[in-house]
This record gives C-alpha cells, sequence and structure tokens, in this order.
C-alpha cells in the first residue's frame, strides 16, 4: 500500500489563472507559500519559504475563481504529481504540483477588514471536489474495540 497524501497551510502568492478546456472543464492554477521559523545556533531568527505550485480542477477552480486572491490564506489537502515537459529549447523539464482535493479559505480576505474583531477561524469556507467530500481532517481517536494493525 502507498499514500500520496499533502496538507499544506499557506498565503497565495498570486491570483489564480483560470483556464477553460474544450470539454468546459475548469482549471486554476497558483503558487503557495508556507513559510518555517527557526532560531539559528547564533540566535538569530531564520525564515524559509517553500512555494508550491496548486492545481484545482472543475468546481474547486470555480471556487478558486471566485475567492482567491493574492495574500489570501489557504488550506490545501490533496497529493503531489510531478509531470516532464519539453521548453522552447527542446529541453526536458520538469515540475513538481500539488493537485488540491480539499480547499479551506482561512481568516478574512485580504484588505477586508472584519468589524468587531472576530476570530478568523469564523470566517472560513471550505470547498471540496465531488468525489472528496471530506470536511475537516479527523485527529480523533477510532470508536470501538477495533484491533488496528498498529
Amino acid at each position: 500500500m502507498s499514500v500520496n497524501k499533502v496538507i499544506l497551510v499557506g498565503n497565495v502568492g498570486k491570483d489564480p489563472e483560470i483556464r477553460h478546456l474544450d470539454s468546459g472543464v475548469a482549471v486554476a492554477n497558483f503558487p503557495l507559500a508556507t513559510s518555517e521559523t527557526y532560531t539559528a545556533k547564533n540566535g538569530e531568527k531564520v525564515t524559509t519559504t517553500e512555494w508550491h505550485n496548486i492545481v484545482l480542477w472543475r468546481g474547486l477552480a470555480d471556487v478558486a475563481e471566485k475567492y482567491v486572491t493574492k495574500g489570501r490564506q489557504l488550506y490545501i489537502e490533496g497529493r503531489i504529481r510531478t509531470r516532464s515537459y519539453d521548453d522552447k529549447d527542446g529541453n526536458k523539464r520538469y515540475t513538481t504540483e500539488i493537485y488540491g482535493d480539499v480547499m479551506q479559505l482561512l481568516g478574512s480576505a485580504p484588505g477586508n477588514q472584519s468589524s468587531g474583531g472576530g476570530n478568523s477561524s469564523n470566517t472560513s469556507q471550505q470547498a471540496s471536489a465531488p468525489s472528496s467530500q471530506v470536511n475537516e481532517p479527523d485527529f480523533s481517536e477510532p470508536e470501538g474495540d477495533e484491533d488496528l494493525p498498529f
């Protein structure tokens, strides 16, 4: 058995590019930045940022077109895909993308000030692909007296 699953929480690097295939299927592409801050041996705080190429299809692409903008914080659940292509000089290139199955909008949209200083988690919205109806990750213990192999 193998598992290809990615969970990311990060900020959108630029507004999504939306394409519609000849069949009418929507595809959204955008970069997502995740950052990690740690303290180096010399005591200096260091932040490293990793950029991920996000690909959303169909309904998720439609949601991204309407609600995802540069700077927006997102929760993305999906899988890693690496594909190759030939560049304009005929050289083989590779790109790694995250194909999103679940997307949750976190906080409020950039530049949108909410009144009353409410908790940003109350303003989250979630969308998932029709074939994947996952609402939220379930980190609770399994119920019942099941014999689990681990």
